[in-house]
């Protein structure tokens, strides 16, 4: 299984900058047997059955994009100099990893002020990443984070405009409760309070777990070979109520619909023995074609990057030639891609 056969061309008109107002209006592709039908996500009730069960992430992004300044020392006395910093993950000590760029210039037990009350000291490079022992812990750094952070807009984005104020409520889902992700479960960015209570009051139930998405959901494959590849892992839990929750859907015959790959992936990663059980841990589940989905029956999630992970999980999902048909479909209608982008509704061929 090679790399290349996960790529396609994509204009570069069709990755979104900014997300569709209001939220449901985005564009919905539902594909189901042979067919596809294009509907809008203010639509998904459409395509619900009472006794579905939506599984959302509940992952709070935290503003994990800093801009701080060194002390540069030279020939004509001390300066600053700009450092950009990306949090990636907390240790078990309290420290952050973190992409610094540029890296290279600093030394390991130099200061990066942020603001008047956060700053950083180096304590070690790694593996071209940097860990950053911050001057506050707990609500206090939360709280200074909150005032000096942005939201980590992918790069695909962020390489077009600086992230801004909307942002900040753009780039968060409406039941974001657990702070802890450097990037959005974007699918579900497409819900606002309206359409869940519509969801509700037709009998699909809702389900709350909570993966946090880290940094690596945006790193490249660099191996031909897509099956050495290896993923980044990610912290997440099932709570006992949320498996039980269900597992009583699966045994009463409803449908498990996880919306976003990374509820699918936690979900798939709280199997044991056949069942959904509680969990609680890191996850590095890679999903490829050959997979065998034992907890989703469905879907709900946007498009994404040729290449990616993420296209060869949907392709496991949903078989790879019917994954590029739904594609090639989608460029042509105009579907907007990526984290900003328009989403999908899959159902796989049983």
């Amino acid at each position: 299984m090679k790399l290349d056969d996960f790529d396609f061309d994509l204009p570069e008109d069709l990755i979104a900058t900014r997300p569709a107002r209001p939220r449901t209006s985005a564009k919905l592709l539902v594909a189901e047997g042979a067919g596809i039908t294009d509907a809008r996500v203010s639509d998904l009730g459409r395509f619900l059955r009472p006794g579905d069960r939506l599984v959302l992430n509940n992952t709070k992004v935290i503003p994990a994009r800093l801009t701080g300044t060194r002390r540069r020392k030279s020939g004509q006395g001390d300066s600053l100099a700009k450092i950009d910093v990306t949090l990636l993950e907390p240790d078990s000590n309290g420290n952050w990893s973190a992409l610094v760029r540029p890296l290279k210039k600093l030394r390991e037990g130099e200061e990066i002020r942020f603001n008047a009350d956060l700053s950083a000291i180096l304590v070690e490079k790694r593996d071209g990443q940097a860990r950053l022992h911050f001057n506050l812990s707990g609500e206090d750094f939360d709280s200074a984070l909150n005032a000096a952070g942005a939201m980590p807009l992918p790069p695909y984005i962020e390489s077009r405009r600086a992230a801004d104020a909307q942002d900040a409520h753009d780039y968060q889902t409406v039941f974001a409760r657990h702070a802890g992700a450097v990037a959005a479960p974007t699918a579900s960015l497409h819900f606002d309070e309206t359409l869940l209570q519509r969801l509700t009051d037709q009998g699909v139930d809702v389900t709350e777990v909570t993966l946090h998405v880290g940094a690596g959901t945006f790193l490249p494959v660099k191996v031909d070979d897509v099956t050495t590849h290896k993923m980044h892992a990610e912290w997440g839990e099932v709570s006992p109520a949320a498996a039980s929750e269900m597992a009583a859907t699966k045994t009463s015959g409803g449908r498990l619909i996880p919306v976003g790959t990374t509820a699918l992936r936690l979900i798939e990663s709280a199997v044991q023995g056949g069942q959904i059980r509680a969990w609680r841990g890191e996850t590095d589940i890679f999903i490829y074609p050959g997979f065998t989905f034992q907890a989703a029956d469905a879907l709900m999630t946007n498009f994404h990057l040729p290449k990616s992970t993420l296209i060869m999980l949907v392709a496991a999902l949903m078989g790879h030639e019917r994954i590029r048909r739904i594609y090639d479909h989608a460029i042509r209608h105009q579907y907007r891609f990526f984290s900003y982008g328009d989403s999908s509704f899959l159902v796989p061929a049983r």
